[in-house]
């Protein structure tokens, strides 16, 4: 049988172009909820995207205005204060040293204090990063697991066409093709919600990872300076 026969059906009735919404509505019930789900876990992935970057973008400034003015002062205590109030890692980690220095002001084994002000502030470090990439886990589980969903509705998609073929005994395009499109449909989406959360997740973790390293080197330089002044 001569192609043009078989697809001729297929081009009389096709659309002019690709129709997202007219594919979704002729799809399957199981095919539709699958691409609903993925549609709304990509909505939420943007949401955290913006809203992480945001976030990032204050807490840096937040971050520069604090260590800025904390290491021109000779006062820590007074100066945490005046401005440790607020959302501020910085000063959260600078206050988890002071609240360790005023605990051990009496004691007289000066090692077992810089053991105690280091350990105070590195899980101070870790508690800030964990809080930092708090959602990022959500975005990594969109990343994997989104290309399988679409690929589900696919399967699911493809076996209703098949199934279709059985019952009407024609193997035609014009009953294959568009049970296959829609099916195919759910892949794409599938991939729509994975990309960018996969390329979000690396992103965004490189940079907590660099805010953590920051933060570190704050605590380090921190936990130096009351050193010297427990040796003075």
């Amino acid at each position: 049988m001569d192609i043009a026969h078989i697809l001729a059906p297929v081009a009389a009735g096709a659309p002019g172009r690709l129709n997202p919404v007219k594919l979704f509505l002729d799809a399957d019930i199981v095919v539709q909820g699958v691409i609903v789900g993925l549609v709304l876990a990509s909505i939420w992935v943007w949401a955290i995207i913006v809203a992480f970057s945001l976030r990032m973008g204050g807490v840096r400034r937040r971050c520069d205005a604090y260590e800025e003015e904390f290491w021109n002062t000779h006062d820590f205590e007074a100066f945490h204060q005046r401005r440790g109030k607020g959302n501020v890692p910085s000063a959260k980690v600078a206050a988890a040293g002071l609240a360790e220095w005023r605990s051990s002001a009496k004691s007289k084994d000066g090692e077992g204090v810089r053991q105690r002000l280091a350990a105070a502030m590195n899980s101070q470090v870790a508690h800030e990063s964990d809080q930092l990439a708090d959602r990022l886990n959500f975005l990594a589980t969109v990343g994997s697991v989104a290309p399988f969903v679409g690929l589900f509705g696919t399967v699911w998609g493809i076996m209703n066409s098949f199934f279709q073929i059985g019952q009407q005994q024609n193997s035609s395009l014009a009953v294959v093709a568009p049970g296959i499109s829609e099916a195919l449909f759910a892949t794409a989406i599938g991939l729509f919600a994975a990309i960018p959360a996969v390329i979000a997740y690396t992103r965004f973790s490189h940079r907590v990872n660099s805010f953590e390293a920051r933060l570190q080197r704050f605590a380090d330089r921190f936990h130096s300076a009351l050193s010297r002044q427990l040796e003075s």
